[in-house]
Order: structure tokens, then C-alpha cells, then sequence
């Protein structure tokens, strides 16, 4: 596949600029063609109103989208937590590469760790989930904090922090690294105490499905574990019929055990040990006094339909659990 650049419909922030280049030289080993970076400003990164008060769901690419189908590019990189879950006609996701650490972390005064924030600390977040998880977590360990809706890029965020404004915001550890910022953290916090959002990490490489010489190159760059654990995280948000903007938090991953027996250099760690996926999800209220959790193991999913299946069972214990009644607290 040589010939033109191709062109690499991305969202203009620091952020989104540095993932598109990451994929971007990505492509170019693939193809054999340069690949060119267009800047496409969204909904999303103009308004500043939170994003439940604008509807979430797709603010962040529904631009890069319609550019996409106006054949103005050839491919868009999305933060694939960002992308609705419902498939689009015209556009194909190609690829979604090896995925970034999930996590959510701890930027704080003083490199104060979540358990050292004091009592009153004011936690920064943009997210209804993080809110209702956080919120949660100081009520189960008797803290009193304010969580404190805010948005912005990673500098505006920061920037709260080191002004005195507010003690602590919460993050993505995956934006962190891509943008070279993990130092700043102060706290990895674990999945354990906020489950992060589904597809958090990880990106969406989206192309027209009209485009098939584009869509094998592109499948070189495609992970079938990240493409597996994410499809059962989203199926998971369909299936409580959520948007992006709700106190849903997804996690698919390996049980500890493998994860063991692997770094360890067990009986299988030259084999196929990986046999395993746990699907974990969480919802709840913003004020943390309601939540929902629940999680389950089963084979490593072979094809789409089997990590879908995954989502739905999961989300079927949880609507049973009374998650159906928390879908309405969305507010950041």
C-alpha cells in the first residue's frame, strides 16, 4: 500500500494530538505512506458546559465523524471511551491498539496519596463515576471530602491544584503518559476503589467501511485481548443503556491468578495460559451512597459475540441489582 499521505482526522487538544501521532507513525510503518495529522475541533472541546448538560455521548467525535463520511480524511483516532456505543453505518473500527494503563490516578498537593488527603480535602473531577465512587470510598473509611465538578485539558486540570483551588483532581493514567505528565501523579488508584471507565485507555481507529485496502492495513495495528476486554466493557454500558456521561464504571481484565502465573513463570508461563477474563462493573449514585457492583469470569472471548454475551450477563445481574434505578444520576 503506497502512494499520497493519508490524512489522520484528529481532536485538537495537546492530548488527542500526541495519541493521533503515536498512531500516526504507527500507520506509516504499516502502509509505507506518511501520514498527515488534520486538526478537527468538536462540540465537545468548545463548550464548556458539563458534559451530562450537553449530552456526553459522541460531543468528542461526532465532528471527526462527519468528516470521515465527507471524505475530508481517511481515518480518525478516538479515545474509544468517548465513542458511543451503537455502530455507525458508513464507519468500520478498524483498530483498537494495545491498551494504555486504565487506571485512574491522583494529581494532589503535597503528593498526598488518596488516604492522606485530609478531612474537607476538595477532590476536582469531571466525572459523574468518579464522583459516585470516590464519595463511596469516604463514606466506607468515615473521611469527609468534596468532590468538585470541573473540565478542561490536563493543564486547566492541574493547574487547579497547583493554584491552591482544590487539593486533589482525578485523571487517566493513560493521558498522563501519552502526554509525558506521569510524573505528576501522586496516587495510582486502584481498580478496587475506582473502576474506570469503559474502554478507558484504550483507542478507536475508525475508518469507512467502503475503504477496504485501508481496513487490512489497519488491522495490523489491532490487539485482539484490548479489542475483546473493551467490546465486553461497552456491551456492558449498551446493555444499561448508559451514555458516556453516566456513574458507570467497566473493567475487563485477567483474574490475579493468571496474571501470577504468568509474571511468575508458572507450569503454563510458556503457554497458552491466558484462559480467563473477569468483567467488573460498577454504578451508582454521585453522592456514593448507592452503588451497584458486581463482576464475572468466563473464557477469554474467541469472537464479538462472545464478548458481547459477556456485557449483557454482567449488566443483567446488575439491572436485577437495582441498577436501573441509577441510570438517572448523571450529573457532574
Amino acid at each position: 500500500m503506497t502512494g499520497k499521505a493519508l490524512r489522520l482526522g484528529t481532536r485538537r487538544s495537546k492530548l488527542a494530538m500526541a495519541q493521533s501521532g503515536q498512531v500516526a507513525d504507527a500507520v506509516s510503518q504499516v502502509t509505507g505512506r506518511p501520514v498527515e495529522l488534520v486538526p478537527i475541533t468538536t462540540y465537545g472541546d468548545t463548550s464548556r458546559e458539563h458534559l451530562a448538560q450537553i449530552g456526553g455521548t459522541g460531543v468528542f467525535v461526532a465532528a471527526l465523524r462527519e468528516a470521515l463520511v465527507r471524505g475530508e480524511v481517511d481515518f480518525a483516532v478516538h479515545s474509544l471511551k468517548d465513542l458511543p456505543t451503537a455502530p455507525h453505518d458508513e464507519l468500520v473500527l478498524a483498530a483498537v491498539p494495545v491498551r494504555e494503563d486504565p487506571r485512574d490516578v491522583l494529581i494532589a498537593r503535597d503528593a498526598l496519596k488518596l488516604t492522606d488527603l485530609p478531612n474537607g480535602a476538595r477532590i476536582g473531577t469531571g466525572s459523574a463515576r468518579r464522583m459516585a465512587q470516590l464519595n463511596a470510598y469516604a463514606a466506607a473509611h468515615g473521611r469527609d471530602v468534596t468532590t468538585v465538578p470541573i473540565r478542561g485539558n490536563v493543564d486547566t486540570r492541574i493547574g487547579y491544584v497547583t493554584s491552591g483551588e482544590l487539593d486533589a483532581v482525578v485523571l487517566a493514567a493513560a493521558g498522563l503518559n501519552r502526554v509525558g505528565r506521569s510524573g505528576e501523579v501522586t496516587d495510582f488508584l486502584s481498580v478496587d476503589t475506582v473502576l474506570p471507565a469503559p474502554g478507558q485507555g484504550a483507542l478507536a481507529v475508525e475508518c469507512s467501511v467502503r475503504d477496504t485496502e485501508l481496513i487490512a492495513a489497519l488491522a495490523e495495528l489491532d490487539d485482539p485481548f484490548t479489542r475483546a476486554a473493551v467490546t465486553a466493557e461497552r456491551s456492558l454500558l449498551a446493555a444499561l443503556e448508559a451514555g458516556c456521561t453516566a456513574p458507570v464504571g467497566a473493567l475487563a481484565d485477567l483474574p490475579p491468578v493468571l496474571d501470577f502465573a504468568r509474571d511468575r513463570g508458572g507450569p503454563q508461563a510458556d503457554g497458552p495460559i491466558v484462559k480467563e477474563m473477569r468483567l467488573r462493573g460498577v454504578v451508582g449514585t454521585t453522592d456514593g451512597t448507592t452503588l451497584v457492583q458486581l463482576s464475572t469470569t468466563g473464557p477469554v472471548p474467541g469472537t464479538h459475540e462472545a464478548a458481547m454475551a459477556l456485557g449483557r450477563e454482567l449488566a443483567t445481574e446488575m439491572l436485577a441489582q437495582g441498577a436501573a434505578g441509577l441510570m438517572g444520576e448523571r450529573a457532574q
